[in-house]
C-alpha cells in the first residue's frame, strides 16, 4: 500500500484567504495613512510661512512697513513644493501671509488645511484656520 500523500505548500484556498486578509488590512490602514501623509505634508506650508514671516519681519525693520510684493521677501513656493505663497492686504502695520495646496500636487486633496494662512499685527501672528493645521 503506498504511503500517505502530505502536501508540502499552500492549497489555492489557503492562498486566496490570506490575500484576501492581506487586502482587508491594507484597505483598513490606508485612510491612516493618507491622513498622516497629509499631516506630514503641510509641514512644507507651515515652514514656508514661518520662513516667509522671519523675511517680512527684516522687510519691516528697514522699511518700517511690511511688504507687498512677494518677489522681495523670497521664493513663490514652499520648500518641497507642495504650496504656492502670496502676500495679502499687506499695510504698514498688517499683513497676511498665504500658502495654497498646488492644484495638479498631492495636497489638494487635504480639504481641512488646502490653504494655511499666517495674519501679522505689528510683530504678532495669528495662525488659521485651525492650530490643527499647523500642528498645535
Amino acid at each position: 500500500m503506498p504511503a500517505p500523500y502530505r502536501s508540502r505548500g499552500l492549497t489555492l484556498v489557503e492562498t486566496c484567504v490570506v490575500l484576501a486578509v492581506a487586502v482587508i488590512l491594507a484597505a483598513a490602514a490606508w485612510p491612516a495613512q493618507r491622513a498622516q501623509l497629509e499631516r506630514a505634508r503641510r509641514l512644507d506650508g507651515t515652514l514656508a510661512l514661518t520662513r516667509l514671516q522671519i523675511a517680512q519681519e527684516q522687510y519691516r525693520v528697514r522699511h518700517g512697513r511690511y511688504g507687498g510684493d512677494l518677489s522681495a521677501l523670497g521664493p513663490a513656493r514652499s520648500p518641497e513644493g507642495y504650496y504656492l505663497l502670496a502676500v495679502a492686504d499687506a499695510t504698514a502695520d498688517t499683513v497676511t501671509l498665504i500658502a495654497r495646496a498646488r492644484a495638479d500636487g498631492p495636497q489638494r486633496g487635504d480639504a481641512e488645511c488646502r490653504e494655511l494662512s499666517l495674519r501679522l499685527n505689528q510683530g504678532l501672528s495669528d495662525a488659521a484656520p485651525s492650530g490643527r493645521c499647523w500642528g498645535r
